[in-house]
């Protein structure tokens, strides 16, 4: 996590939003779950958001959606406690079983909750024949609830996963979003085929889908993840009223080689219009998590 004294090359329009981001307490608070994947910064949850606050205002950021990681599991509750933490400028993404009661669901939309995680990562996952249809049935059934009350789904999935599976996402009843570019590699360019798949999608089938530019350091190259801009831009040009950015703060699987402010300033590479940051920083996110 960075925490570096700097300030990024250009802020964000007002109301800017971080669409995507961890957040972590105390473990002796927060206990872990048993498969975590990562370890997080160990500290009160208070001085956590802290040290994320003092980005945030120096990048201008004013809203955010906190997005539960894998590291708790099903326990919302650190995440909870945050939004709680954040007045009316936050929201949240859960991950709760498909089949959670009408009371529960109601309870976590009262404290801000807006969706449901759908993890299938780490987005390097290779190919797994079946995976699809090992899921399937719980996807289905969360789409179903989402659709009910509003909420939408966050997956995060790789690559190959989402080309398998846009047929499925086609008939979504559901809004839900994409994290991490679709994990498409920078290295393989604007024109690879799965790529290529994708922009259609989101032009001509994908009108509920909503495309997350966050974690570059996850598909791009270091040390500063510039060659990320050539997905971003194709994204951004298939869909640019659906697709959102977030900063995956605090970078868990890449801490020790990711600089927020660097990261910050990848977006006016990808948006040096300023009409479109603001579409993409605010309006986009305003619009797709409810934010007045």
């Amino acid at each position: 996590m960075s925490n570096e004294l700097r300030v990024p090359d250009a802020k964000g329009p007002p109301l800017s939003c971080d669409c995507h981001l961890h957040v972590f307490g105390d473990p002796a608070t927060y206990p872990y779950a048993a498969d975590k994947r990562n370890t997080p910064p160990a500290m009160p949850l208070a001085e956590y958001m802290a040290g994320y606050n003092d980005f945030a205002r120096r990048c201008g950021i004013e809203r955010m959606v906190f997005t539960q990681p894998s590291t708790y599991g099903r326990d919302n509750t650190c995440m909870l406690d945050a939004i709680s933490m954040c007045v009316s400028n936050a929201r949240g993404i859960v991950d709760i079983d498909e089949n959670a009661s009408d009371a529960e669901l109601a309870h976590l939309q009262s404290a801000g909750v807006i969706g449901i995680r759908f993890n299938l990562g780490p987005p390097s996952r290779p190919r797994e024949t079946g995976l699809m249809e090992k899921h399937l049935v719980r996807l289905k059934r969360l789409d179903a609830r989402c659709a009910e009350i509003g909420w939408q789904i966050d997956i995060l999935s790789p690559s190959w996963l989402i080309i398998d599976m846009l047929d499925v996402y086609r008939e979504f009843k559901s809004k839900f979003t994409l994290a991490h570019f679709g994990m498409f590699l920078a290295r393989d360019g604007a024109k690879q085929p799965a790529l290529l798949k994708m922009t259609d999608f989101l032009r001509n089938g994908g009108d509920r889908c909503h495309m997350k530019l966050t974690a570059p350091y996850r598909m791009a190259s270091e040390p500063k993840f510039e060659d990320s801009t050539v997905i971003a831009q194709a994204l951004i040009e298939a869909a640019p009223d659906r697709v959102i950015w977030g900063s995956d703060y605090p970078y868990l699987s890449n801490a020790h080689r990711v600089n927020s402010i660097d990261l910050f300033n990848l977006v006016a590479q990808w948006m040096p219009d300023a009409t479109l940051r603001q579409k993409i920083l605010v309006d986009n996110p305003a619009r797709l998590f409810g934010f007045r």
